[in-house]
């Protein structure tokens, strides 16, 4: 039985950010219509990380997916490896076979970062012309390559752990043509930006309450495991919270910490993506709104953004078969 391998070379040159943009708001839409199996995200604690397999079946799409993916923090420094990697095995309904397998590290990073994008593009102010980032690794690029498509963006502050990571980040995102600033001061990054991205493993909250003004969007896509916190939690009790997931952001998400000590509770999300997406509910309804995403990243982005990519490589017929089975 063959067996197709799609390698990132590929699927970095076949899919564009707008492509997956376009997947990912018809995969929140299915999800909020009930057309998705989706079971609860599993972890398993390893000694410097972890790791979680996620799995979800689209009837619309014909496809179902599994994915085994990790969050190392310290592999960069201590390894020469990515934070995150991803494997994907894409199934066919059917009879349960597998159809392909995939590298799912850079196709993590880019279904996550274009999910940010749909979600300013419903939470932001359509006038937000200044962006900040709050770090400056992998998905910090793929957050600001949505955002561009949305966005006619003036200014982007960056900060990081570091001033390499912030120059290495300006460098390689260089061909949007945006006027990328670095900043030493994390405060300078947040304080009057119109679209807030964070990005970080921190546990300990980065950004303060104090620094987040009417206004602002927020897409918080670091905190993605328990204990994990980016944000002081006063700034949710301002906000309008957007989750991709009710479940999910109430136990890995940004708003993990907060609701288990008791200080923000699950009643006060204001909604899931997808129904805002599909106008069961309302996005922003003013300017002086503060809003914010809480990603933790779903089985479905990954299963629509597979799918996109596996049909694409089968017609251009660039995959490679082997004998699995």
């Amino acid at each position: 039985m063959k067996v197709s391998l799609v390698l990132r070379k590929d699927i970095e040159r076949i899919v564009s950010i707008r492509e997956l943009m376009d997947a990912m708001e018809d995969a929140f839409r299915a999800k909020t219509t009930g057309r998705v199996q989706m079971p609860t995200k599993v972890y398993v604690s390893l000694p410097d990380g972890d790791f979680r397999t996620m799995m979800a079946y689209i009837p619309d799409l014909e496809m179902a997916c599994v994915k085994v993916v990790n969050v190392h923090p310290k592999n960069p420094e201590k390894h020469g490896l990515p934070t995150v990697m991803a494997t994907i095995i894409l199934i066919e309904p059917n009879t349960g076979r597998p159809l392909a397998i995939m590298d799912g590290t850079y196709l993590t990073n880019m279904r996550t970062g274009a999910t940010g994008g749909i979600a300013a593009k419903y939470l932001a102010r359509k006038n937000s012309k200044i962006v900040g980032m709050v770090g400056a690794g992998a998905q910090a690029r793929t957050q600001l390559l949505a955002l561009n498509e949305v966005f006619r963006i003036e200014e982007v502050r960056v900060y990081a752990r570091t001033k390499a990571e912030c120059e290495k980040f300006s460098k390689d995102m260089e061909p949007l043509g945006l006027n990328i600033l670095i900043d030493e001061n994390i405060e300078k990054t947040v304080r009057g930006c119109d679209i807030l991205v964070t990005t970080t493993p921190v546990t300990q909250p980065l950004v303060k309450n104090e620094w987040v003004e009417k206004g602002m969007h927020i897409n918080a896509i670091g905190a993605d495991a328990p204990g994990k916190e980016e944000l002081d939690p006063m700034i949710l009790k301002r906000a309008k919270v957007v989750v991709d997931d009710y479940e999910q952001a109430c136990h890995y998400g940004e708003l993990n910490v907060p609701v288990s000590k008791g200080i923000f509770e699950r009643e006060q999300i204001h909604a899931e993506l997808g129904e805002i997406i599909v106008g069961r509910k309302a996005g922003r309804t003013s300017d002086d709104e503060i809003t914010v995403f809480d990603s933790t990243g779903l089985a479905i982005q990954d299963l629509a953004a597979a799918a996109l990519v596996y049909r694409k490589a089968r017609k251009l017929g660039i995959t490679s078969e082997i004998d699995l089975l």
